[in-house]
């Protein structure tokens, strides 16, 4: 029988490796994808002591070529699983932050993102079935993030791409599923990358990978684990986009009047 994958990017770390150790439980052959070697091999190791399989593949996807470089690798393998995570972030005012981690955060968050979908999306329908998430950020939903403006803007990208296409595979009468997965703070290494510290407490990588994979299985099109965060997603529609704005930027603010500026 041909194995069944499961391919994480970002997997080295935070969600992307939460979703590794979850996946290895059904099932999978695990492909993990990430920059740091080291990482991914330790991370291997310990999925082959629980009884998986799984294969690493280091790769920088802020370069398209290993986008394409990637997918050329899973040409003869039967994806059931794509989980699209691999991204980051920064804080601080737009006209003080450091314009090349921009240009490399939306060369992942969104070019990257986008790519991938794209190609694998197409291999699914090739093979009529597959499940690919795109991990996006309850910032994709909200209208604007002062002080983390490229940032909110790249997850808005990665939000309303999943949505329109998930629409697009229903109206097509595909099996093939789509989904975007839209937490509030988690406790990763996104903090230190971003230079920035939360006003709320975050929740473990791992029970927001185990819901988001319960919602999958459930073919939910946006995921947003957490009541708060609902709650707060909602008030979206309630409240005047300026206003809303306005009380993100406050917020991203005071975390600026702490010391989270960026560090370039």
């Amino acid at each position: 029988m041909q194995k069944k994958y499961a391919v994480v990017t970002g997997a080295s770390s935070g969600i992307g490796r939460a979703f590794a150790r979850q996946l290895a439980g059904e099932g999978y052959t695990l492909l993990l994808v990430a920059r740091r070697r080291e990482r991914l091999t330790t991370l291997a190791q310990y999925l082959k002591e629980q009884g998986c399989d799984s294969e690493v593949f280091p790769a920088d996807l802020s370069q398209t070529s290993e986008c394409y470089r990637l997918v050329d690798a899973l040409a003869d393998k039967w994806i059931g699983v794509f989980i699209n995570n691999a991204g980051f972030g920064d804080c601080g005012c737009f006209l003080d932050t450091d314009e090349e981690k921009e240009l490399e955060m939306i060369d992942v968050n969104v070019k990257a993102m986008h790519l991938l979908t794209k190609l694998v999306l197409r291999k699914m329908e090739e093979q009529k079935k597959g499940a690919l998430l795109n991990v996006a950020s309850s910032a994709g939903l909200i209208p604007a993030g002062p002080y983390m403006a490229a940032y909110y803007a790249s997850k808005a990208y990665v939000a309303s791409l999943t949505q329109a296409l998930a629409q697009e595979l229903k109206e097509k009468g595909s099996s093939v599923y789509v989904g975007a997965l839209c937490p509030g703070p988690v406790n990763t290494e996104f903090n230190d990358v971003a230079n920035v510290e939360f006003a709320l407490p975050g929740i473990p990588a791992e029970s927001c990978a185990a819901y988001a994979l319960k919602m999958m299985k459930k073919r939910k099109v946006v995921i947003i684990p957490t009541f708060r965060m609902k709650a707060a997603i909602f008030a979206v529609r309630l409240v005047p986009r300026s206003l809303y704005v306005g009380i993100t930027g406050h917020q991203q603010r005071k975390k600026l009047g702490h010391g989270f500026q960026n560090k370039g």
